[in-house]
Order: structure tokens, then C-alpha cells, then sequence
């Protein structure tokens, strides 16, 4: 069995060793690439994120990044998004009004809308909807209990259509904490701290 490949985006939003960490733990071998030449080549694409919507949406398409994840997407090809880069895959955010984001699915980023502390920092519930199940990047993870992940976040995806939703969390108020469609997945918690199941979840993905 060949190694599995992936390539993680590297555009100055945040501390990404410890995904690569992951992934390696998983038995990939991942590149990580600021250069948009090496990330169109990629089988496999990875977008991270940590920080500001509008400031990482910006350094992605400054950098030649936001095209290459457009065609990466457009070629067919597995991408998956972490944290603030899965809200990128919508069409905006509350965070920047004044920045679109990729697109990829539809959608708005919003502040959620909840009495209680902002961020929402710790393990929170994740309950999987009845698609999830036979979804190959969530096999061995989805089902009938919900799953804790590791979420860090103020802003997320409270109204996306329910066909794109994989995983649901409460803090409050619901949002969208797994989407997929196709051959795009977005994740708002972070797989690289939620153990064991977030990190088969990497591992899944790896193996497409």
C-alpha cells in the first residue's frame, strides 16, 4: 500500500505543526506550501486556519492560494477545511462583510448568538445526522452517539443546508460543526486536539 499525500496550505494564518503532526501520526506524508505552483499539483488539499475571516481570506488570495483552492475543487480532488479555513468555504462572514469568501458552499459565517462566554473554547458535543454515517472521511467516527471535539471559535455556519450538514454542536445556539459536499469537507473544531477521533478523521481523509 502506497503512503498517502497531502498537501497542507501554508499562508500566514497560524501555528500549523501540529496538523502536520497529525497527519504524520496518521502515516501521510504531507507537504506544507505557501508555493501555488507545488499546491496545484496536490492530490489531496488541506486548508487551516486560525484568527481573523477577513485577514485570512485576504493573505490566501494575496498569496495566489484562493485560485488554486477554486480549482482544486473544480478538478475533483478531496479538500478539507479546518477551523477558520472551513468557514472560508462560505460566501461570507459577519466577521468581514466586506470580504467574500471562496464560495465553495453556500452560506454565511455568523457571530454566535448566545448569552454565554465568547470563544467557545473546549469539548463540545458533535451529534451526526442520518447521512454521516456512510460519509468515507467520518467512517469509524459517525453514528447513532455523539462525538466530542475540541472547538475554539466566536463565529459559525448557524444556516447551511441540511444535506451539507454531516455534525451538528449546541453551544447555545446549534451550528454546523462537520459539513461535506462532493468532494469539499469543512470541520470548525480542531481535529489535531480532539484525540483520537479527531485524528481519524485526518487519517480518513488522507486515504481518499
Amino acid at each position: 500500500m502506497s503512503t498517502p499525500r497531502v498537501t497542507v496550505l501554508d499562508y500566514g494564518a497560524g501555528n500549523l505543526r501540529s496538523v502536520v503532526k497529525a497527519f504524520e501520526h496518521q502515516g501521510a506524508e504531507v507537504t506544507l506550501t505557501s508555493d501555488p505552483a507545488e499546491a496545484a499539483g496536490a492530490g489531496r488539499l488541506v486548508l487551516p486556519g486560525q484568527g481573523h475571516f477577513g485577514q485570512c481570506m485576504t493573505r490566501l488570495e494575496a498569496g495566489g492560494l484562493g485560485e488554486v483552492v477554486r480549482g482544486h475543487v473544480a478538478a475533483g480532488r478531496p479538500f478539507l477545511g479546518i477551523c477558520v479555513g472551513m468557514q472560508l468555504l462560505f460566501e461570507g462572514s459577519e466577521e468581514a462583510p466586506d470580504v467574500p469568501g471562496l464560495g465553495l458552499l453556500p452560506g454565511q459565517v455568523e457571530r454566535l448568538r448566545t448569552g454565554l462566554h465568547l470563544p467557545h473554547v473546549g469539548w463540545n458535543a458533535v451529534e451526526f445526522t442520518p447521512g454521516a454515517g456512510a460519509d468515507p472521511v467520518l467512517r469509524g467516527v459517525a453514528g447513532p452517539e455523539p462525538r466530542y471535539f475540541y472547538h475554539v471559535h466566536s463565529y459559525a455556519v448557524q444556516q447551511a443546508p441540511g444535506d451539507e450538514v454531516l455534525g451538528r454542536c449546541t453551544y447555545d445556539v446549534p451550528f454546523a460543526s462537520i459539513v461535506g459536499r462532493g468532494n469539499v469537507w469543512g470541520i470548525q473544531f480542531h481535529p489535531e486536539k480532539s484525540q483520537e477521533d479527531g485524528l481519524r478523521i485526518l487519517g480518513n481523509f488522507s486515504r481518499l
